[in-house]
């Protein structure tokens, strides 16, 4: 799709196709870089002063046609307007297409809940902001359309969409809250991280809710969202999330199929309409029944 302005304000160039597009600036920032805007058909950058008289011409890539396939199977939407929606995720559930795998995963059924997503992602991942594990539960944030998805990752980056999760880890910690701060990076060669002074920062803050025999179940929110931050900084300090295989928390004595974690509030200002959003989802029936076995359990131990 190609616009064509007639320049009659002097201006830097992002900032007048900002105002004339009423698109955000920095999506037009984008598409400067990628070549896709010119004055007077030449390619400048974003910082170019324009002249009255000038000739802008931009173009926006259409969207890829989309090779995968909305599924209707269910969708727990929790907030949706015309920007953006919160989706409470099933354990369980991969959340975008990998590989040769393009069913069954959340974008999957979004495709069919939802009529607009951002394109941004690309065809795999439209409306992807940010992921959860597979085996991961709980809330997450979708953006229907461009402007809304650049303006919450800035948001992601910025620390200013606030997460919080449940999770129950092997052993008893000593402090009631605590901070880990420590770097991470991907293993060569593998899906898994590990901790790495040549990582990137990783900030995760957590406090003590309950003790039940040698578990521990806490509150955990995150600063930064790195990969498998949470699982990789439990592990670390020897008390990975119970019924986590890849990182040393699979336990014989605890019925559960899947990680203990669980994405239970998600809180942000509305990146548009300037709303301040604040969403809670309940632990799900194997993690609450996970819980009532070991405190039962223990209580008899005592």
């Amino acid at each position: 799709m190609e616009k064509t302005f007639k320049v009659d304000i002097q201006e830097r160039l992002d900032v007048f196709i900002t105002i004339k597009t009423q698109k955000s600036r920095s999506y037009i920032q984008k598409l400067i870089k990628n070549g896709n805007v010119t004055v007077n058909d030449k390619v400048v950058k974003s910082s170019y002063l324009l002249k009255i008289g000038d000739n802008v011409l931009v173009r926006e890539p259409e969207p890829e046609k989309l090779l995968i396939k909305g599924e209707n199977k269910p969708l727990k939407i929790v907030y949706e307007d015309q920007f953006l929606v919160v989706i409470d995720k099933i354990a369980g559930l991969t959340v975008h297409p990998v590989g040769n795998r393009i069913e069954d995963t959340l974008v999957n059924r979004l495709l069919f809940h939802i009529k607009d997503l951002s394109s941004i992602g690309g065809v795999m991942r439209p409306g992807i902001v940010h992921r959860l594990d597979k085996d991961t539960s709980g809330l997450m944030v979708v953006a229907k359309n461009e402007e809304a998805h650049l303006k919450l990752s800035e948001m992601l980056k910025e620390h200013s969409i606030k997460r919080k999760y449940i999770a129950l880890v092997k052993g008893r910690l000593k402090e009631k809250t605590g901070t880990v701060d420590l770097p991470i990076k991907r293993k060569n060669g593998e899906t898994k991280m590990k901790i790495s002074i040549s990582g990137k920062r990783a900030i995760t803050h957590y406090k003590k809710i309950e003790e039940i025999g040698p578990f521990t179940l806490i509150k955990v929110e995150l600063e930064t969202g790195r990969t498998h931050q949470i699982r990789a900084h439990f592990s670390y300090i020897g008390h990975p999330i119970v019924g986590d295989p890849v990182y040393g928390g699979k336990e014989k004595e605890v019925p559960l199929k899947r990680q203990f974690l669980h994405s239970y509030e998600i809180s942000f200002k509305h990146p548009i309409i300037d709303k301040e959003i604040k969403e809670y989802s309940m632990l799900p029936n194997d993690l609450l029944k996970t819980l009532e076995i070991l405190r039962k359990k223990w209580k008899k131990i005592k």
